[in-house]
């Protein structure tokens, strides 16, 4: 899949949950929304690409909850 495509998603997730007032909290819940609804290979690219890059890309909630799944 487009990386371009997952790193929009990934962060149009992140803002949908940036609202909660624990940063930590947030993060585990993009992290289990990924989990849930995204398919392996999407999570493995979007971690792959976080590794190589650093989060490139990503806000920094949604490199956050990435990060939580490698």
């Amino acid at each position: 899949m487009n990386i371009r495509y997952l790193l929009k998603m990934a962060n149009e997730i992140a803002a949908g949950f940036s609202a909660l007032p624990d940063e930590a909290a947030a993060s585990r819940e993009v992290a289990g929304h990924l989990r849930r609804f995204w398919a392996p290979q999407m999570r493995r690219q979007i971690v792959e690409h976080a590794r190589a890059t650093g989060g490139e890309g990503l806000s920094a909630l949604a490199r956050r909850a990435v990060g939580e799944l490698g």
